[in-house]
């Protein structure tokens, strides 16, 4: 490292589990393989002589089938409270410079305080590349050490009733993701920490704070395992992107915001609904329930023949539909989306996910 080399990155995360526990994942090679690479990577590849001066070195591959490759010398080894080694890229994001990574480990409220100095950056960019990365490595490491697993770093925003905050946990539950879900309303101080917009929901991971409901799928389905929920071909995933595109574009505004809304937060006179919004979706609804009926005449799901996020969107949507005074008369006409909708009932992640409630916009 040349005295040029100023920049450097600070991260510090609290584990509940003991300061031994912590240091273990730190330094043994079988530990370290099911950690040490930011969240929709693997670690393929790894080898650590676990001692000062002894050379380590991690092969990580994305989904993309990409290699990073990384090693380093270890400083320092001071069982359980300090790991410092040498950081250096053989392929991947900045090859040549050498950094240094020092990690503290202090006893804290029944857990751990991890504290890590990663110093010697040639300029602000790389180290901005290397933040990210190391959240999702360390929210990682908190998943695989935490009794409450990913729970313990992945948090969502929102309320039950919510169709969007219900798109979110349906997507959460067919993963299989465990999380913690924060209970705050559209605009509420809790929401817009996180969405500078008040809008439901919002998801943090670590540091990384996401709002829109497609990206939190996205990335959802991009870090973690479980079945896919973005199509894995060309075609497939257009056709999912087109229809939560027009969900987002044109169903939510009319089905919800002309009629689910109206209907359950009245606001006309005497405490009645306003009948103009409510008559114009209702005109409106026929087509658009057509046209869906009639790209589940294909199949059980919008975007192939499996499950998408596509799928998670408009449900939602249609089952609030079916329960009001209108919805069967308008559902009537359409077998295929009945059952599509019959289908997704059967899966657990729709019941597990019902508001049982009324509706909350977002």
């Amino acid at each position: 490292m040349s005295d040029a080399a100023t920049f450097e990155l600070q991260m510090s995360r609290f584990i509940r589990a003991s300061r031994e526990r912590v240091y273990d994942a730190l330094v043994r090679e079988d530990l370290l393989r099911l950690w040490k690479c930011p969240r929709g990577m693997t670690v393929t590849e790894i080898d650590v002589d676990h001692r000062v001066g002894g050379a380590w070195r991690l092969v990580m591959r994305s989904r993309d089938g990409s290699l990073f490759k990384i090693r380093g010398v270890y400083c320092e080894l001071e069982p359980p409270r300090r790991v410092a080694y040498t950081w250096q890229w053989e392929e991947g994001p900045m090859p040549g410079p050498t950094t240094l990574v020092e990690v503290d480990l202090s006893e804290r409220d029944g857990g751990t305080l991890l504290e890590m100095r990663h110093s010697g950056f040639p300029a602000q960019a790389a180290l901005a590349g290397h933040e990210r990365g190391w959240n999702s490595t360390y929210a990682r490491l908190v998943d695989l050490l935490d009794p409450r697993g990913s729970a313990a770093t992945l948090t969502l925003y929102g309320v039950g009733p919510s169709s969007y905050t219900r798109t979110a946990r349906l997507a959460l539950a067919e993963k299989g993701i465990a999380y913690t879900l924060e209970a705050c309303g559209p605009h509420s101080p809790g929401i817009l920490a996180v969405n500078p917009f008040g809008r439901l929901p919002a998801l943090t991971d670590g540091d990384l704070a996401l709002y829109e409901t497609s990206a939190i799928v996205r990335y959802l389905d991009e870090c973690f395992d479980g079945p896919r929920l973005v199509p894995g071909s060309i075609v497939e995933r257009a056709v999912c992107e087109q229809w939560v595109s027009v969900f987002n574009s044109t169903f939510y505004a009319q089905f919800v915001l002309g009629y689910i809304r109206p209907s359950l937060f009245p606001s006309g006179a005497d405490g009645q609904p306003e009948r103009a919004p409510i008559e114009q979706a209702l005109a409106e609804m026929p087509v658009s329930l057509a046209l869906i009926d009639g790209a589940y005449a294909k199949s059980t799901w919008l975007a192939g023949e499996t499950l998408s996020m596509a799928d998670l969107f408009l449900m939602p949507m249609l089952a609030y539909l079916e329960r009001l005074p209108d919805g069967p008369r308008l559902l009537a006409a359409t077998p295929h989306l009945r059952r599509a909708l019959a289908a997704m009932r059967e899966r657990p992640s729709f019941p597990a996910t019902d508001p049982g409630g009324r509706f909350t916009t977002a």
